[in-house]
């Protein structure tokens, strides 16, 4: 019977330990769910494929735009602590700090662009081609060419 009695013990103590580690590594991950969010959402989300032409056509400036935009109002609303930000020891002032934040951001988003143009993501980032659009989409242009 005390055999039984250890073999309980011990699985206790195994269920108690795995529910630690859970425990543990929901503590680790919680404050970089955004970050995560963030990137799953570009990776996953975006249909590159169609997003990189519209961009290399002059949409880059749109981005720009909206960077700057997100880099005065998000500096206005949300001052740091003490005024500056701290950035691989550095000082830097507040909307200087906003601008790092955003342009790692953005950089972020089209890093997981490339990532899925590459093929990485697989059957993941799987997107329906509009091919009836695109097929009206020609003839709506040819019929302006004429």
């Amino acid at each position: 019977m005390d055999a039984l009695f250890d073999v309980f013990s011990s699985l206790v103590e195994v269920v108690s330990a795995v529910l630690n580690l859970v425990l543990n590594l929901v503590r680790v991950l919680i404050p970089w769910l955004p970050l995560l969010g963030w990137v799953a959402y570009w990776s996953l989300a975006v249909n590159w494929s169609r997003a990189f032409p519209v961009i290399r056509r002059g949409g880059v400036f749109g981005v720009l735009l909206l960077m700057l935009i997100s880099v005065l109002v998000w500096g206005v609303v949300s001052p740091p602590e003490g005024g500056s930000h701290y950035f691989l020891g550095l000082t830097v002032s507040n909307f200087t700090g906003k601008f790092i934040y955003v342009t790692m951001l953005t950089c972020i988003a089209l890093l997981c662009g490339s990532a899925q143009l590459s093929g990485t993501f697989g059957r993941f980032a799987c997107f329906e081609d509009d091919s009836a659009d695109a097929a009206d989409g020609d003839h709506h242009d040819s019929a302006h060419a004429h």
